[in-house]
């Protein structure tokens, strides 16, 4: 019986992924492109069969495939998945491919409400391909966003729906591996972009260095910075009415940043420290914390539906971290900095500094697969 191959979009996969529904992929990419990297879903199920090897039909895998059920067939682009998502079809499988392949799960934003008081409003977008998360502050028709990604009408469209304009717009640090939207945001909105002077852009911007706080409508925005802190050599956290601490790559739900990324570990190590142990130490356990990454969905997202949690209950996860002596802490730290860096991160780093200029279709290709700026500290 012929049935209908179906779209599935990157919308519809995230919904599958937080109402953590079972799910089978069959994933039609090169082993080594889906050993780095994948759509994770808490009941997700794989099959990884490249698809030169179904160029002549499912006829090898069917037995492998699961009986009565959807199968997502998912490529790079979309043109192997739906020929493949084809031939399922024709084999009495119900089938559908993902709209635009791996690229628009890398690319879709999943917007969130993460806090509400009388004074500001903050959504969070998610990015799931790729752990980042980017954030919007609104209060009284003003909205600064936090971090931005590349995909700026995102963040026009929410901006719009809140009934806010967006005038002030803050980067945590140079990121290393997605290429920031702020400079393009700002200059389509008009906007205040802020960034540290030390990351080295080339472009106009306000220096973070001279704005130990940024005020708007029922906003302060206290900017916790030291001269170099761990993670980037200009890595800051941003602390919202003292409730918020957007922490960029700082502090994580799971652990804290990796300070490896310019190849000075022991130097930033120590920077991280100082920010724990001064800047951090002194801010309250019920305060919570908004990271600019996370590594596991599924154990970072919180009831609530978000990305983030109390400094309190992340202090008490990350024990050794947060109470450890200055010589266990680099050592630990040196220790997770061996982990692999993001590819294609020192051209990332050169694009967000301006002193690169790339197209859609590059910035697409460099950011392609996982986040690794999350580093997890066992133990």
């Amino acid at each position: 019986m012929k049935m209908t191959v179906n779209i599935m979009t990157a919308k519809q996969i995230t919904e599958k992924v937080l109402l953590k529904e079972p799910l089978f992929i069959l994933d039609v990419r090169n082993e080594t492109d889906f050993n780095d990297w994948k759509i994770e879903g808490q009941n997700f199920k794989y099959l990884n069969v490249p698809y030169f090897e179904l160029i002549d039909g499912i006829e090898p895998i069917k037995d492998k495939l699961p009986k009565g059920k959807e199968v997502l067939v998912v490529c790079a682009k979309e043109g192997s998945s739906k020929m493949v998502a084809e031939f399922l079809d024709e084999a009495g499988i119900s089938s559908s491919y993902l709209e635009d392949g791996m690229k628009s799960w890398s690319e879709f934003l999943h917007k969130t409400k993460v806090y509400e008081d009388q004074d500001i409003s903050v959504y969070q977008f998610v990015r799931v391909g790729k752990g980042c998360l980017s954030y919007m502050v609104v209060s009284d028709g003003e909205a600064l966003i936090v971090d931005p990604s590349r995909f700026i009408e995102q963040y026009e469209s929410a901006a719009a729906e809140a009934g806010a304009t967006i005038k002030h717009i803050v980067d945590s640090h140079l990121h290393a591996d997605h290429i920031s939207g702020g400079k393009q945001l700002a200059e389509k909105t008009g906007a205040d972009y802020y960034l540290m002077k030390s990351e080295g852009a080339t472009f106009d911007f306000k220096h973070l260095e001279e704005h130990e706080k940024i005020n708007f409508k029922n906003v302060t925005v206290e900017v916790l910075a030291v001269k170099t802190p761990g993670h980037t050599p200009g890595s800051v956290s941003f602390f919202v009415n003292n409730k918020l601490l957007f922490s960029g790559d700082t502090i994580f739900v799971s652990g804290l940043g990796r300070p490896d990324l310019g190849n000075k570990v022991s130097e930033w190590a120590k920077d991280l420290y100082n920010t724990v142990y001064t800047k951090v130490a002194d801010i309250a356990d019920d305060v919570i914390v908004l990271p600019g990454h996370y590594a596991n969905l599924d154990e970072e997202i919180n009831i609530a539906g978000f990305i983030g949690d109390t400094l309190g209950n992340i202090r008490k996860r990350n024990e050794k971290m947060f109470n450890s002596s200055e010589q266990e802490f680099l050592e630990q730290v040196e220790k997770s900095a061996s982990s692999v860096k993001p590819p294609n991160f020192e051209e990332i780093v050169s694009i967000n500094r301006g002193v690169q200029a790339a197209d859609a279709e590059k910035m697409q290709e460099l950011e392609i697969g996982p986040n690794r700026c999350a580093v997890h500290h066992a133990g």
